[in-house]
């Protein structure tokens, strides 16, 4: 298996109002989205924004336990400190909730975390260590 990944779907309890959510953050839906699945263009990677019951089913697990902590983060990283704040607040303004302000972190860097409606956990981060490129692609160092 090739080291990469292509797609990371989370699973929404209505996936218009995900997406109106996420429009929201001034993202804009691929053409290929319909009723019943959203897709945006994450760089070189998607998002899917899916039923969680319809996601549970495909996958062939029970769909319980929505609100349990589901132990993943999505990263999004800014290229400052500063930013971190504009997006936490923009994605409030959304209609996320902070769940954690952002803060200088114990590894150097400046981060917060923000919910989504439906309890996706985003992570907010400036990373030092970690720069972005133009194309909001990033890349680990070498050390």
């Amino acid at each position: 298996m090739e080291q990469r990944y292509t797609m990371v779907t989370l699973g929404v309890d209505d996936v218009a109002a995900a997406t109106a959510f996420y429009r929201r953050l001034g993202w804009a839906p691929g053409p290929m989205s319909n009723d019943d699945v959203t897709f945006f263009q994450m760089g070189g990677v998607l998002l899917g924004l899916y039923g969680w019951d319809a996601l549970a089913e495909d996958a062939g697990l029970p769909s319980e336990a929505k609100t349990r902590f589901r132990g993943t983060a999505i990263a999004h990283n800014t290229r400052s400190k500063e930013e971190v704040d504009q997006v936490l607040a923009t994605a409030e303004k959304a209609g996320a909730t902070v769940v954690k302000p952002a803060q200088d972190a114990f590894w150097g860097g400046y981060s917060g975390y923000f919910a989504d409606p439906d309890g996706h956990l985003w992570e907010v981060a400036w990373n030092p260590y970690l720069p972005i490129a133009e194309d909001g692609s990033v890349t680990l160092p070498d050390n």
